[in-house]
């Protein structure tokens, strides 16, 4: 995957997880990945989004079809 712009992550959080199952994600489950950090953090400290995604899909074994 190429570049993914802060928008795009957040529809394709939407789309595999459903708008309030990707918001619970991103505020409360804690990426052992991400250093301890919820995916929200990690934005915030200015991780890439798609490292970030990457990081989800291997956390919740997103299929390949789908990252």
């Amino acid at each position: 995957m190429g570049a993914v712009r802060l928008t795009h992550f957040r529809q394709l959080m939407d789309d595999e997880f459903g708008a309030v199952r990707a918001g619970s994600i991103s505020r409360d489950h804690v990426f052992g990945a991400l250093g301890g950090r919820t995916v929200e953090q990690a934005l915030e400290d200015g991780d890439e989004p798609r490292d970030v995604w990457r990081v989800v899909c291997a956390e919740f074994e997103v299929p390949a079809e789908r990252r």
